[in-house]
């Protein structure tokens, strides 16, 4: 935890890997999942301050396979009933998360069926690559028109593509030079930099128990051929830290300005129409957010009634996490930022993040 731009509280407890007796450190690497998401977010922001790309900007214009989408109505996985788009798809559907698309994960919808049954659940068909991936994505219906509810999806993969097609470069190499090196992040990428500080991965067994799941987390060794902007990355506590660091400041640490102030400003604001909240808006699905009195601005989630949403912090706090339970939040009036790591997937497994920010407020006496 951070306070206006010192850190104030730092602690480590527990195994890494329980196997090995290894215990959690200062320098462990993290898979931070979703996490992911607001630095591919930031990408194309600032792509959209260079005049690269505006948020307006038909999807389409940049991966034409977007164009003429299909909308379900009706029916069964096996033999939908769909509709036109009534609407292009646009940028700023993709970092809201209203663009209709979906995960195969979320089990909630005959779409989310049709995602499984391309192989798209807890990531992609082996070998698969990012613009195969968005191909594959535009060829099924869309859970609902672009822009007419908020459904947690691959939007931010497909963004991550429309960063590559408009930079000229791999989504690792953009992310890597115009935001991890300039902000010092050197442990940060979509494989670990150092196995022996990698945590391994658990999931809970009915008893109360652990068990460890290689078979996922070990695509955090392996180069991929999939680099997803929306849950592909390694990170370590310092280096997210400088992230939210970034944030917080406007856009700017160190010398290395990646987004103007007001930019940051903007995106961390609610851009649900009407200004409603996830409750009203959005699909009652998995997310890493709980929904009441939460918004969602370009990349984050956003809170806009503290009261609503029984929380102990201030309108404006944008946060987001990660499936293995990782989680960070920065709230402008304290001028706090605060992050969690551990590695237990689901994410809803405990009520982490409600009791981080409890401990948090509680603790702030001025």
């Amino acid at each position: 935890m951070a306070r206006r731009g010192r850190v104030v509280h730092l602690s480590h407890y527990g195994l890494a890997d329980v196997e090995a007796a290894r215990p959690v450190a200062d320098d462990t690497l993290w898979r931070i999942y979703s996490m992911t998401k607001p630095i591919t977010s930031v990408a194309a922001l600032m792509l959209h301050e260079r005049g690269r790309l505006e948020l307006t900007d038909p999807v389409a214009r940049y991966l034409p396979a977007f164009a003429d989408m299909r909308v379900y109505r009706g029916g069964s996985a096996a033999n939908p009933g769909t509709e036109p788009a009534t609407e292009p798809m646009r940028v700023w559907h993709l970092l809201t998360h209203t663009a209709g698309l979906t995960y195969g994960f979320h089990h909630a919808h005959p779409v989310d069926e049709m995602y499984r049954g391309r192989g798209f659940e807890f990531g992609v068909p082996q070998g698969m690559d990012l613009a195969a991936a968005c191909a594959a994505w535009a060829e099924i219906p869309l859970v609902h028109q672009p822009g007419a509810e908020w459904n947690y999806s691959v939007a931010t993969d497909v963004l991550g593509r429309v960063v590559e097609v408009v930079s000229g470069q791999p989504l690792d190499e953009f992310l890597d030079e115009h935001i991890l090196r300039p902000l010092d992040m050197t442990d940060t990428g979509f494989v670990a930099t150092d196995v022996d500080r990698l945590a391994a991965l658990y999931i809970p067994t009915p008893d109360g128990g652990l068990r460890r799941h290689d078979r996922m987390g070990d695509a955090a060794t392996r180069v991929p051929s999939f680099l997803s902007g929306g849950g592909g990355l390694v990170s370590s506590a310092a280096d997210y830290h400088r992230f939210t660091q970034m944030l917080a400041r406007g856009g700017e640490l160190d010398g290395a300005r990646l987004l103007g102030p007001r930019t940051v400003a903007y995106a961390t604001r609610n851009h649900l129409p009407g200004g409603v909240d996830l409750q009203a808006f959005g699909r009652p699905i998995f997310a890493e957010s709980a929904f009441g009195g939460i918004g969602f601005g370009l990349g984050f989630s956003v809170v806009v009634d503290p009261a609503a949403g029984k929380a102990v912090t201030n309108a404006g706090e944008y946060a987001w996490g990660g499936l293995a339970s990782t989680a960070f939040y920065v709230d402008p009036v304290e001028e706090i930022t605060a992050m969690f790591f551990t590695q237990l997937m689901p994410s809803s497994t405990y009520p982490i993040r409600a009791q981080l920010r409890t401990l948090v407020s509680q603790a702030l006496v001025d």
